[in-house]
C-alpha cells in the first residue's frame, strides 16, 4: 500500500472537509504565527506535499518557500489576494481554488443586500420590534427606494457579476457594467468610466476582485458621484472600498445607503456604522450555506485528488 501524501493545514476549515482530508491524507495542523510556527516550519517544513488553506488565510511567500518540497496548494474560496500565486508559480506549484460553485449564493447574497438597503428591511425589522409602530401617536416609517425597474451597475463582471446580472433580469432592471476592459459576450452595456457608472445607477454592486490593483477602487470621487439616492452594495473585499470615505458618506447621508458583506479590517468594523440606519451589514456570509460550503469543501478534495493523481487540477489559479 503506498504512503498517504503528507498535507499542512494552515487553519481551521469546515468539520466536513477536516474529515475528509484526515480519510484520505496524513494532515497536520499549522501552529499560530509566532515563535511556535517559526519553529514547527524549520523543524517539519520540508514533510509537506500539499498545503490546504482558505481565501481568508491565503498563504504569502513566506510560508510557500518554507515549504521545499510543496507540489500543490488547495484553498477553499475564491479570494486569491492573500494567497501568493505568483511565489507558487515561480516553483510550479498548482494553486487550486474554489470559482464557479459559491456564484449563485453571492449572487444571492447581494440582491439580498439591493432589497434589504433599498426597502429598509432591517430597519424596518427594528422599528416593529421596539415598538414603534404601534405607538401613539403614530409613527411614520420613511418610504424606501422601489428596486424593480432601477438601474444597475455592476463593478466587475466576472462569474459572479454575470450571475448578478442575470439576477436583475428578473426584476426588469436595467445592467451596465464596469471592468478593466469590454467584455465582447457581454449583453449589457460597458461603462469605461467607475465614475460615470456610478453617476448612472441607482445601486452599485461591488464584485471584483481584490488585491492591490482594487484597493479603495470605491472611493470618495465615486461614492459622490453615487448620490443621495444610491446605494452601494459591497461583496467582493472590504479592500476595494475606502472604508473611511464610505462611513463619512453614510453618516451625511452623501449616499443613499450601503449593504456590505465585507469590510477592510475584519472582524474588525468601523463603530461609526453601528448607530446608522442606512447601513445593512453581515459578517462576510456571501457563500455561506449548507450546500454551497459543502460544495466547494468538495472542490478542494477534487483538486487535491486530481494533482495526485497526476491529472489537472479542475480549478487552477492562474497567475495575473
Amino acid at each position: 500500500m503506498s504512503q498517504r501524501p503528507v498535507l499542512l493545514q494552515a487553519l481551521s476549515l469546515l468539520p466536513s472537509l477536516e474529515e475528509q482530508l484526515a480519510e484520505t491524507y496524513t494532515v497536520h495542523r499549522l501552529p499560530p504565527a509566532g515563535p511556535e510556527r517559526e519553529a514547527f516550519l524549520a523543524a517539519r517544513g520540508a514533510e509537506f506535499e500539499g498545503l490546504v488553506t482558505s481565501a481568508a488565510g491565503g498563504a504569502g511567500a513566506a510560508l510557500i518557500n518554507a515549504l521545499p518540497k510543496l507540489r500543490v496548494i488547495s484553498s477553499f474560496g475564491v479570494g486569491l489576494d492573500q494567497l501568493d500565486v505568483q511565489a507558487a508559480a515561480q516553483r510550479g506549484i498548482p494553486v487550486g481554488y474554489t470559482p464557479d460553485v459559491l456564484n449563485d449564493c453571492v449572487a444571492d447574497l447581494a440582491f439580498a443586500l439591493v432589497l434589504a438597503t433599498g426597502r429598509r428591511i432591517p430597519e424596518g425589522d427594528r422599528f416593529v420590534r421596539v415598538g414603534r409602530w404601534e405607538q401613539k401617536p403614530a409613527t411614520p416609517f420613511p418610504l424606501g427606494r422601489k428596486v424593480s425597474g432601477a438601474k444597475l451597475g455592476i463593478v466587475g463582471l466576472g462569474r459572479i457579476g454575470r450571475t448578478v446580472a442575470r439576477r436583475a433580469s428578473g426584476f426588469d432592471m436595467e445592467v451596465r457594467y464596469h471592468n478593466r476592459r469590454p467584455l465582447e459576450d457581454a449583453p449589457w452595456t460597458y461603462e469605461p468610466q467607475l465614475v460615470e457608472l456610478a453617476r448612472w445607477a441607482d445601486f452599485l454592486v461591488v464584485i471584483t476582485a481584490g488585491g492591490a490593483g482594487t484597493r479603495h477602487l470605491i472611493d470618495a470621487k465615486v461614492l459622490d458621484a453615487l448620490g443621495p439616492k444610491g446605494f452601494l452594495v459591497n461583496v467582493s473585499r472590504g479592500t476595494v472600498v475606502d472604508e473611511q470615505a464610505l462611513v463619512q458618506a453614510l453618516q451625511h447621508k452623501r449616499i443613499g445607503g450601503a449593504g456590505l458583506d465585507v469590510f477592510e479590517r475584519e472582524p474588525q468594523v468601523p463603530h461609526e456604522l453601528f448607530t446608522l440606519d442606512n447601513v445593512v451589514m453581515v459578517p462576510h456570509i456571501a457563500s455561506a450555506t449548507v450546500q454551497t460550503r459543502e460544495a466547494m469543501a468538495q472542490r478542494v478534495m477534487d483538486n487535491l485528488a486530481a494533482f495526485f493523481a497526476g491529472q489537472p487540477l479542475p480549478s487552477a489559479a492562474s497567475v495575473a
